[in-house]
């Protein structure tokens, strides 16, 4: 790989103003800064593809949550892929392909343990690394633990987590997949791409019938990036035993005022009659799990048994655009920008 030539300045999107309501381009900025210096002990990398997720727009709030909150005049981060164009300290050579979490600009200088390395790693495009497969793998496999012949739930199916889900549910051999999602195009699309038996769509009548419709004995199993009304119901046709990874509140982090906080109201005497285990999953508690995870999905790839549902805007100015239309529902699976 030829050199990349490093220009002074660069492109970074910073947070104009915390979020209230819906996304506008008034919360963003786009700045022109000098391109940073690696100091010893870290890389500089020329960023190539970056994603975007539901969890920045409760990172625009200001609201107290269980990772860093985006800052007002500073630049936005998150999972990005690109390429090392300087490393003072050696630990890395120009032109290796590496993920790390500074997205949102154009050049990244990154402490050298916060920086992964990919090469050899089985994954045929650099957007592959920004699916969300891994939190879906990991919260299916090990959480819920999935067996053969299970009746699976997933909420919130379109998104970066539900797009690959309803697959990996049927690859650890759910007997049934049901997904919900926003409207009737979407449900299309899942039942004949994405390994969903049948669907629920929001505003198309109460979740918890249309549910019972879909799965008439019941769920073994919920996948929940939602949360709300959507869990309420899973409980309310939950089987004996049955085992809930949840992953996500998107009901509170795509609307209003309040953020990530989605209340919801859960019956203890089901949880109890029913010895439901409920049981939250986070990628972060399990640091081996993105090597498990970019194995099994290379292979699945390569061999046409999974595919990787992506909308890609292209442009570090779209960036702001990107993640409004995230937050709209305007896609089906992982949401990316090519810088």
């Amino acid at each position: 790989m030829p050199p990349t030539l490093v220009p002074a300045v660069h492109r970074e999107v910073r947070l104009a103003d915390q979020a209230e309501g819906e996304l506008a381009a008034r919360h963003f900025e786009i700045a022109e800064v000098p391109v940073p210096e690696p100091r010893t002990g870290q890389v500089l990398v020329r960023n190539r593809i970056m994603a975007v997720t539901a969890a920045m727009r409760s990172q625009m709030t200001g609201i107290r949550l269980p990772m860093a909150s985006f800052v007002r005049g500073e630049a936005l981060w998150g999972s990005a892929v690109g390429e090392v164009v300087a490393a003072p300290g050696g630990g890395f050579t120009p032109g290796e392909l590496v993920q790390h979490p500074y997205g949102w600009r154009e050049f990244a200088a990154v402490e050298e343990s916060r920086v992964r390395r990919l090469a050899g790693d089985p994954l045929p495009t650099a957007a592959a690394y920004l699916s969300q497969g891994a939190t879906a793998w990991g919260a299916l496999r090990r959480a819920a633990g999935v067996r053969p012949g299970d009746t699976v739930f997933i909420s919130g199916a379109a998104g970066g987590v539900g797009s690959m889900a309803g697959q990996l549910a049927r690859r650890l051999g759910a007997g049934r997949v049901v997904g919900s999602t926003g409207s009737e195009r979407k449900a299309a699309r899942l039942r004949a791409e994405l390994g969903y038996d049948d669907t629920i769509v929001r505003g198309a009548g109460p979740i918890e019938q249309q549910l019972r419709r879909a799965a008439p004995d019941g769920i073994d199993v919920l996948l929940d990036t939602v949360g709300g009304e959507q869990l309420t119901a899973a409980l309310a046709v939950a089987r004996p035993d049955a085992r809930f990874a949840l992953v996500g509140a998107l009901s509170g982090q795509l609307g209003g005022e309040r953020g990530a906080i989605a209340p919801v109201e859960l019956d203890p005497g089901l949880i109890i009659t029913r010895r439901v285990a409920l049981r939250g999953f986070g990628l972060y508690a399990h640091p081996d799990l993105p090597q498990e995870w970019t194995t099994e999905f290379g292979q699945g790839l390569r061999d046409g048994t999974l595919v990787f549902p992506h909308a890609l805007l292209k442009g570090i100015e779209q960036a702001p655009q990107a993640l409004r239309e995230l937050t709209q529902g305007r896609h089906i699976g992982a949401v990316l920008v090519e810088l």
